[in-house]
């Protein structure tokens, strides 16, 4: 019981401080970490870019818009097609925030860089390194916790109080501590705005092999993401997944 407690422990506090950009060290990671598969797989192709990347991309104060009452977007992946279906009411900054990533192209070609079985997919750093930093300090603020963490639900990534930028997971398992785990992420203050609608077997079949990022795992080291971009990601991690591509529906 102990050990499961400190494991439980240490996959909230590495949520928590390690989901924002630029939270992880951005030194080497250690020997052993970031290592190659035994079995080497082509990397993920990039698909096509927009005719003329949107000028936000590069200036996130051009992406204020108020989004819908209730809008949909499809998320289309390198496993497939997935439904999501956003609410203002449930956290209003948060389906804004959304609202615009997905109109400008900002989570086109974006990799599910953390993908731990049994508890997320987390997804929304850029490919570009100049976008990276062009968005680095562009939070939003807090949004009461009004639903839950349930399984299907997406949220976004924070390190604390008003930290929300691009970063995002959607929960694979429930995280409200109602579920197998004993994890409550609606206590931690992690506000859900939306839902997968269609497609969560999608969701499902995302590649997790990498587990936790670096340091603490032998996935993808946040630092490296921020500096290198999708050339990192293709190069050392070629099993991820990607959204090829988001895009508002209705």
């Amino acid at each position: 019981m102990f050990r499961r407690a400190m494991r439980t422990r240490a996959v909230l506090v590495t949520l928590v401080l390690g989901s924002a950009l630029g939270c992880y060290p951005k030194t080497a990671p250690t020997q052993g970490q970031g290592e190659q598969p035994q079995q080497q797989v082509a990397a993920q192709a990039a698909p096509p870019a927009r005719t003329t990347p949107h000028p936000a991309l590069l200036d996130p104060s051009k992406a204020t818009e108020r989004a819908p009452a209730v809008y949909k977007v499809k998320l289309e992946t390198t496993k497939g097609d997935v439904l999501l279906e956003l609410h203002r009411d449930w956290a209003p900054n948060g389906a804004d925030r959304f609202y615009n990533m997905v109109k400008i192209g900002y989570l086109d070609d974006v990799a599910f860089f953390r993908a731990i079985d049994g508890f997320m997919v987390q997804f929304g750093m850029h490919g570009d390194p100049k976008v990276s930093e062009a968005w680095k300090d562009a939070t939003i603020e807090d949004d009461p916790v009004k639903e839950s963490n349930a399984r299907g639900n997406i949220t976004f990534a924070m390190r604390g109080p008003n930290t929300r930028t691009t970063q995002l997971f959607i929960n694979t398992v429930d995280n409200n501590g109602k579920g197998e785990r004993p994890v409550n992420l609606d206590k931690m203050s992690f506000a859900p705005f939306g839902k997968v609608l269609e497609g969560m077997e999608v969701i499902d079949a995302l590649y997790t092999g990498y587990g936790e990022g670096a340091p603490r795992g032998k996935g993808p080291d946040q630092g490296k993401i921020t500096a290198e971009g999708n050339a990192y990601l293709r190069r050392d991690f070629p099993e991820l997944d990607y959204i090829e591509r988001a895009t508002i529906v209705e």
